[in-house]
């Protein structure tokens, strides 16, 4: 069983934003399989695969982002999932709009999800996928940034991400975060490049 778990805060007033991309992430990988959200052992909602090998697990903690390790290490425990099958998805302002970086590990780069993770489990040995939002005016502050809504000229790049993304836990659920580093860590995963010279000889 893989557990995927989208970092965000709950409720209408923090949707679209740019702290909830992990949310967003989560929620295509769902629609994708066709999977319903429902209550989970803990603060958050979970939705699952059934019949097929490897399994998914996919979650959105409700503790609110500061808080999520919580959520995250009583499903660790609950369902006994190895950390190697546990991948954190979470937004990251030092990453250019856009683009995508996994890791097998590693600290937590400021972000308060993860550093709240890495608490509550006591290790950095977890995969993590991160999806750049930019960070706009360095002048402005982070915490309202990422708080923020894409401008309109973004939201093209950021809904062809979130749909790279989900491409990347696909690849995870059925290869591991090696397959995820070698095809998806720059500015465009493989299957995008390949689309595009397909277009361009076709054309």
């Amino acid at each position: 069983m893989r557990l995927i778990v989208g970092l965000g805060n709950p409720g209408r007033k923090f949707q679209g934003t740019r702290h909830n991309v992990g949310f967003d992430v989560v929620s295509e990988v769902a629609t994708r399989h066709s999977l319903e959200f429902k209550s989970a052992p803990t603060e958050a909602v979970i939705a699952r695969t059934h019949g097929v090998d490897p399994g998914m697990l996919v979650v959105k903690p409700l503790t609110f982002m500061n808080r999520s390790g919580l959520a995250v290490a009583t499903l660790v425990r609950y369902y006994r999932i190895p950390l190697d099958d546990v991948l954190i998805v979470a937004e990251d302002v030092e990453l250019p709009l856009g683009r995508l970086r996994a890791r097998a590990s590693g600290g937590d780069g400021g972000h308060n999800g993860l550093a709240s993770i890495i608490g509550a489990l006591g290790t950095e040995g977890m995969p993590r996928l991160r999806v750049g939002v930019g960070r706009g005016d360095a002048r402005r502050d982070l915490s309202a940034h990422v708080l923020s809504r894409f401008e309109a000229s973004e939201e093209l790049v950021i809904h062809e991400s979130i749909e790279r993304a989900a491409d990347a836990v696909d690849a995870f659920v059925n290869n591991g975060i090696e397959d995820v580093m070698n095809r998806f860590n720059g500015p465009e995963s493989e299957s995008s490049v390949a689309d595009k010279e397909n277009n361009e000889h076709s054309s």
